[in-house]
């Protein structure tokens, strides 16, 4: 959805006033439902705790899709989901989105749970039974939660039908499933001897983990934030290299991937590509947008740059190697490079992966002192100096990346308008600003 309400288009709005029509059918059967009005109301209580906290809570929904008729199981998700903080506006649009798609999931799942479990699948004295149901229930849940995700991104951010919804519902079935036990243990229990009073131990670790996965992903967007942050300001003071680090960030990604690299490390190294350059925030503005050839003490100013970016981000835990690869990009495996002239196996792995990024961007993008080269050209270059200037496994990785997927920068440069070539700076890849 977009940021405003007036900027949400109307077949987005149409979509989401559907969905909500679909969920009053779903509730419409309520006041003749022959359930306590206490169950319901306890598991909606839960629900809308869990949800205020963590953004979802789903196991609460699913006990109450194995607990209760339809009608009233699709009625524990909506305090919750009305009430719960939601990320951007129309806020009101977006809370009504998310209680009418949790509406009809939980009631679709406690149809099919009902219709597989002769209406009372859930018995703590017959526990093996009820998984056949149970699972068919968690099923159908996700099922529907990914086709109207699919429906809602195809909408609003236009994304073409193939796109829309692939592998939304494999990555969401592992998470949704383990959700789905837990529900499942609650259900056991509220049916056990020991009542709902027991089924509500089952929640006390999973606050406990939701929390601090909760607390993970707030951390996570933290450092996205500082990241975004950083390098926007590298991109507003050097213009002529604006969407660089995000390009170089994106190739060291594809280095790392083609090397086999674990994802953890593949996302520390894409770090390192999107900050190489933030220490040109410490260089004078005037020399990054020169246009006439650099004298010699303008370009030790700008030599310094690596030493400025390990500076900035050497007290920043979570970028690991990154912070290393900050610090020697620009090395060579000759020894020739800066800021410390380190050669061969000393230069760390991950600046050695971003020194080929970097340089295969800098030849593939317009600047104010050089044309961009065609991508074969770039990947010739570069393989020339592999073993001299670069590590050849780094070239043979990037190149075989290209081959397979292509080079589609999510970022481009601002090509409008590109001066003549500078003829002061040196042709070696990677030799730039």
């Amino acid at each position: 959805m977009e940021a405003t309400p007036r900027a949400t288009p109307a077949r987005v709005r149409g979509y989401v006033v559907c969905v909500t029509l679909g969920a009053l059918f779903c509730l419409h059967t309520l006041p003749t439902t022959p359930t306590p009005w206490w169950a319901p109301a306890l598991l909606a209580a839960l629900y809308a705790g869990g949800a205020w906290l963590s953004g979802s809570f789903y196991p609460v929904l699913l006990a109450g899709a194995f607990l209760l008729p339809p009608s009233a199981a699709a009625l524990v998700a909506v305090p919750g989901a009305l009430i719960a903080p939601v990320a951007g506006r129309p806020d009101l649009l977006r809370r009504l989105w998310r209680a009418a798609q949790l509406v009809i999931a939980v009631w679709v799942a406690a149809r099919v749970h009902w219709a597989l479990g002769e209406h009372d699948a859930v018995q703590a004295s017959d526990f093996p039974y009820a998984l056949a149901p149970a699972g068919a229930a968690v099923l159908a849940f996700c099922l529907v939660l990914t086709a109207l995700d699919g429906g809602i991104l195809k909408l609003a951010d236009r994304v073409p039908a193939r796109r829309a919804w692939r592998g939304l519902f494999l990555r969401s079935l592992a998470p949704i499933s383990v959700h789905g036990l837990a529900g499942l243990m609650m259900a056991v229990l509220w049916r056990s001897p020991y009542g709902p009073v027991a089924a509500l131990l089952v929640l006390l670790p999973m606050c406990v983990s939701w929390w601090v996965f909760a607390q993970y992903h707030r951390e996570r967007a933290a450092h996205q934030a500082t990241i975004r942050a950083l390098v926007q300001a590298v991109d507003i003071k050097d213009g002529y290299t604006r969407g660089h680090s995000e390009r170089v960030g994106q190739a060291t990604m594809m280095i790392a991937r083609e090397l086999g690299m674990a994802d953890e490390r593949v996302e520390v190294l894409r770090f390192a590509g999107i900050l190489h350059d933030v220490g040109k925030l410490g260089v004078p503005t005037r020399l990054l947008r020169k246009d006439g050839p650099l004298t010699p003490e303008e370009r030790r100013v700008i030599e310094l740059h690596p030493e400025y970016g390990h500076e900035m981000v050497r007290g920043i835990s979570f970028l690991g190697e990154a912070r290393a690869a900050v610090l020697h990009h620009h090395e060579r495996l000759d020894g020739s490079g800066y800021p410390y002239g380190l050669a061969g196996s000393q230069i760390p792995e991950s600046a050695r992966v971003v020194a080929v990024a970097d340089a295969f961007d800098a030849m593939t993008s317009n600047r104010s002192y050089s044309r961009a080269r065609p991508v074969p050209v770039a990947l010739r270059e570069l393989e020339k100096c592999a073993g001299s200037h670069f590590d050849s496994r780094m070239v043979t990785a990037l190149v075989r990346a290209v081959d397979q997927q292509g080079w589609h920068p999510a970022v481009t440069a601002d090509e409008t308008s590109v001066p003549p070539p500078r003829p002061s700076v040196s042709s070696t890849p990677g030799a730039h600003r």
